[in-house]
């Protein structure tokens, strides 16, 4: 990777790389090209290395700032599944994944009611109707967000592959330790209790990286 990378990243340049991180779709919207380096020869974009990380530092900040309990995180997608439960078991924040039923943020008459005070999501599309509910009720949505999607209802993007195993895996390690860090739960270079390969799915065949 030709790319030139600060020294102080969260992760090194590589270890994004190797989880495939920074490697987008062959459509890239209109918002997500601010984030793009560069395309490569078989079409697919290629995003900002360093715009990730800068973007996960400030995502670990705003998140931490929130009672955990009061931290939604959501995937429908299955990759991000395994990873979103990870996270809330450490953070303390409340998992939803598989199928996002309606009213779960609108209707208070449903037993699965939740008030949060700020939604993290996985894929805005998986995602969308966690996106349109928290955006009807007037609370922020952070999001992983790859190069075809649309950024309608978001507050705060992460750009990032967000259908790869290792990359989903890699992201929510990473967002659970710096939040951990901002909160004084973990010390300024403590390191999670497991490494990243932990967070990881179990590979689904035919599905990309």
């Amino acid at each position: 990777m030709s790319q030139e990378a600060p020294a102080n990243m969260l992760v090194p340049a590589e270890v994004y790389r190797k989880a495939g991180v920074m490697f987008g779709t062959q459509i890239c919207t209109k918002y997500m090209k601010r984030f793009v380096y560069k395309i490569l020869p078989d079409g697919f974009y290629l995003l900002d290395v360093a715009k990730i990380d800068e973007r996960l530092r400030i995502a670990a900040n705003f998140l931490s700032r929130f009672a955990p309990e009061k931290i939604a995180v959501v995937s429908v997608r299955l990759y991000g599944q395994k990873p979103v439960k990870m996270m809330c078991e450490r953070v303390g924040c409340k998992a939803i994944t598989g199928r996002v039923i309606p009213g779960i943020f609108t209707n208070p008459h449903l037993d699965y009611y939740m008030e949060p005070d700020v939604v993290l999501v996985t894929d805005p599309r998986s995602d969308k109707q966690a996106v349109i509910e928290a955006s009807k009720v007037g609370v922020p949505v952070v999001a992983f967000a790859d190069t075809d999607n649309r950024i309608e209802n978001l507050d705060l993007i992460i750009p990032a592959n967000n259908r790869g195993r290792r990359s989903l895996a890699l992201l929510y390690w990473i967002l659970t330790r710096e939040i951990l860090r901002a909160q004084g739960r973990l010390g300024p270079t403590d390191e999670l209790d497991v490494d990243y390969t932990a967070f990881m799915a179990s590979k689904i065949y035919g599905r990309r990286r």
